[in-house]
């Protein structure tokens, strides 16, 4: 099981499901999902990637980063695109 996530940068960092959750929550509300559809969706994704990452021995963030989508994809493509696109603009 992965316990360390490759940045961007460089650096690695603790990997930490909340992020993920917070993350795809935030892309959720963005596109005027209610609070209740938000939280299941944030849920879902981060349930997804738990299992995925457990099947690894190394992650880098752009690999979580691309999984987060594809899971957003399966519950809302314009969550998904709001989630994409939030990270070009960092």
């Amino acid at each position: 099981m992965v316990k360390h996530i490759v940045k961007r940068k460089g650096h690695e960092e603790h990997f930490d499901e909340r992020k993920i959750y917070a993350s795809s929550y935030a892309a959720c509300l963005n596109v005027h999902m209610d609070h209740k559809k938000a939280e299941k969706c944030a849920d879902a994704v981060a349930n997804d990637l738990k299992k995925w990452i457990n099947t690894k021995k190394e992650v880098t963030s752009t690999q979580i980063f691309n999984e987060v989508i594809k899971s957003l994809k399966k519950q809302n493509k314009d969550a998904a695109y709001m989630y994409e696109t939030h990270r070009i603009i960092d």
